[in-house]
């Protein structure tokens, strides 16, 4: 029987991270993160990467491995994350994969779909005609030659209308068509948990954690990154929430109250974006992490099936 893997997922700030580090200090486990932001170097603040010491504690895989000037892709993430998993079974330790991107989870454990890769014409000419026309009427474009992506992607979700509507430039084939024909092929079992927060409490952690990151000096960590780095507005590192509105804020296009405000508001929209794709997964176990008083309990619950 193949051995299994275990998986922590949920939205961000809903307390993944600090659940896994507990879980590792009385298993064997090795965490792989689950995180698009995470894999960029020098973006340790506005992702709230695990700390040195935390990382010294217990081992993480799948961060810091590119620089954010260069892409990074789901299906690469794959390939990585499951080469992590075996070479953690390979040391007779527990791989625990942590995170939030539910794309990089999909592709996981539904295998790849036969999409295009990013073309960095298209997706800057469809950035320069939403700045022109804004991104609900680019949605209402995507409803016309894909309506089942048009209906399943909000208006104002700005990177999904881009990737669906590059492919369709791409392919002349709609985004709904091509996803889903892939099968998945894993060399081990994996066990989900899904930790799903109370709404009014994650969205207070949610603007509790990013005025932490403005105060930690996040505002200089973006500066140092385009220093160091020939980025742009469009990259993916830098689509990154906080870090977009942060960039906007040292383009003078929009006040540090404003960079803050539509901050927590996009990271509540992916919470909530996160949360609904969490609950449509009937294979992952819930656990409750909407009070301090549910934290011990989810622990005992993974405790006990994590041996």
């Amino acid at each position: 029987m193949a051995r299994a893997a275990y998986a922590l997922l949920g939205p961000t700030a809903s307390g993944k991270s600090k659940l896994a580090l507990e879980l590792a200090a009385r298993r064997p486990i090795e965490i792989v993160s689950v995180d698009s932001a995470l894999v960029y170097r020098g973006m340790d603040i506005g992702t709230a990467k695990p700390s040195i010491t935390e990382r010294a504690a217990v081992p993480h895989h799948l961060i810091d491995i590119v620089d954010p000037d260069h892409s990074y892709s789901a299906g690469r993430w794959r390939s990585d994350a499951i080469r992590a998993v075996m070479e953690i079974f390979q040391r007779n330790r527990i791989p625990l994969l942590v995170g939030g991107t539910m794309l990089y989870y999909r592709a996981l454990i539904a295998g790849l779909d036969s999409l295009p890769q990013a073309d960095a014409a298209i997706r800057a000419a469809i950035d320069a005609e939403a700045k022109q026309r804004g991104w609900p009427a680019l949605h209402a474009e995507l409803k016309k030659v894909d309506p089942r992506a048009g209906q399943r992607i909000s208006a104002n979700d700005a990177q999904r209308i881009q990737r669906a509507l590059e492919v369709w430039r791409l392919t002349g084939k709609p985004l709904s068509a091509l996803q889903g024909a892939a099968q998945p092929d894993l060399p081990f079992q994996l066990r989900g948990f899904a930790l799903l927060p109370e709404r009014e409490a994650l969205h207070e952690r949610i603007a509790r954690r990013f005025d932490a990151m403005l105060q930690a000096g996040l505002v200089n960590e973006v500066k140092r990154l385009r220093a160091r780095y020939r980025l742009t507005a469009g990259m993916p590192s830098m689509r990154a929430v906080g870090y977009r509105q942060v960039w906007q804020f040292l383009e003078n296009e929009i006040s540090e109250l404003e960079a803050r405000e539509r901050a927590i508001a996009a990271t509540r929209q992916l919470a909530k974006r996160q949360l609904t794709w969490l609950r449509s997964l009937p294979s992952l176990l819930r656990l409750d992490s909407g009070g301090p008083q549910d934290a011990p309990v989810a622990l005992d619950l993974l405790l006990d099936e994590v041996r």
